[in-house]
């Protein structure tokens, strides 16, 4: 199953979009655009897969939690729409669309579903409309497609499509997580969502993955000569320092062999970032569609383009399903980015005159193809040529 179209009306910056997905998506653009929100609109669109959207669900799958105010398209210009409304299209032929309610005047610790629809290769399963809200024998909060799933066989279009949707999650990481002296607020596999469990996550990689692989992503670290989780972080960390119950252990190739030995506590980000992201695109437990946001946080202009020239394979060698949303803001992502792959996509995202999010893709026309020969594209998008640059 691959989800190839999401569609999304009156989320959050977000008036009407509709994205054509790949296996590799980057979002480029300036800061506030809402980059984030259409990671997070597929992040509520999977709380509703799974049968109720509440901060709870939602903040499971890496969406921020708040008010209904701030769910909700809200533009001076213009008027509140009474609803939220999400689409999900894959491949094969399956669609789960729905509209979701919660009044701003009096919000309910749930969002109600208004309407409800899931196909599956022509034929509907779901149909659920306002007129049926008092009608139906089902809480008003609760998704019927989620009940539907246990009638459907595993390989139906449909089912696929849900668990895809429910398993989904947006992966943040930050420092202190990955380096193992604070906690992760949700422990998702396989790293947490901010990367607590990194530790945890590659120790079970390393048993699972071809040796050739996982070669392949240490070789994005320089200075390393092996790498490994370790409960022993006592003997290699200040007892002053906190700690994970797992903590990963490096090896440095440069220094001598009685002490090479290092832990994340000490060892250098962007190492920690590379690993966050080989390990979630490589994991058997990583969700089959997944966002991370901020990708080049923590790594040089080099190490990123290298590491961006290796998602997609990745990827398709953990799964040929298996689909990454991501988010970036420095130009040098643009240059691991094979874009005469059709798999691998490039978004420009930008705020229109009325302040509204528009999603754009980016092509290689001709004219971008003669000047690409000229000049990298982080150049092309630095002077203007791809859109997508802040106003300042």
């Amino acid at each position: 199953m691959r989800l190839r179209q999401i569609h999304i009306k009156g989320f959050k910056s977000i008036v009407d979009q509709t994205v054509a997905l790949g296996r590799v998506n980057c979002f480029i653009g300036a800061n506030g655009v809402g980059k984030s929100n259409v990671l997070e609109a597929l992040g509520v669109l999977g709380a509703a897969a799974g049968g109720r959207v509440d901060d709870e669900a939602i903040i499971r799958r890496g969406v921020r939690a708040g008010l209904p105010r701030l769910f909700k398209t809200s533009f001076a210009n213009g008027q509140i729409p009474p609803h939220i409304f999400l689409e999900a299209m894959s491949k094969p032929d399956a669609t789960y669309r729905l509209s979701l309610l919660n009044p701003l005047g009096k919000p309910e610790p749930a969002w109600s579903f208004k309407s409800e629809y899931l196909e599956s290769m022509g034929t509907p399963i779901v149909s659920r409309r306002p007129q049926e809200m008092g009608t139906l024998n089902l809480e008003e909060f609760a998704g019927l497609a989620a009940l539907k799933i246990v009638e459907l066989h595993t390989d139906d279009p449909a089912s696929q499509l849900l668990k895809a949707l429910q398993s989904y999650s947006i992966y943040t990481p930050n420092t202190p997580a990955l380096r193992a002296t604070a906690q992760d607020p949700q422990t998702r596999p396989p790293v947490g969502l901010v990367g607590g469990g990194l530790a945890e996550g590659f120790e079970a990689l390393k048993r699972t993955i071809d040796a050739e692989l996982l070669d392949e992503a240490l070789g994005l670290i320089d200075w390393v000569s092996d790498v490994g989780a370790s409960d022993a972080g006592g003997s290699l960390l200040s007892p002053s320092v906190p700690r994970a119950k797992q903590v990963l252990k490096f090896t440095d190739r440069f220094m001598a062999p009685s002490r090479n030995t290092l832990t994340a506590y000490d060892a250098s980000e962007g190492a920690l970032y590379v690993l966050f992201a080989a390990v979630l695109c490589l994991s058997p437990s990583s969700p089959a569609i997944f966002g991370i946001d901020n990708l080049d946080s923590g790594l040089n202009p080099r190490l990123v383009t290298r590491l961006v020239q290796r998602l997609a394979g990745w990827l398709e060698a953990a799964s040929p399903d298996r689909q990454l949303l991501f988010t970036a803001h420095n130009p040098a992502v643009l240059d691991g980015l094979d874009l005469d792959d059709d798999e691998v996509r490039l978004f420009a995202v930008e705020r229109n005159s009325a302040g509204h999010t528009t999603v754009r893709r980016i092509t290689l026309t001709p004219e971008l193809q003669a000047l690409n020969k000229a000049y990298p594209l982080s150049r092309l998008w630095a002077m203007g040529n791809l859109g997508a640059v802040p106003n300042v």
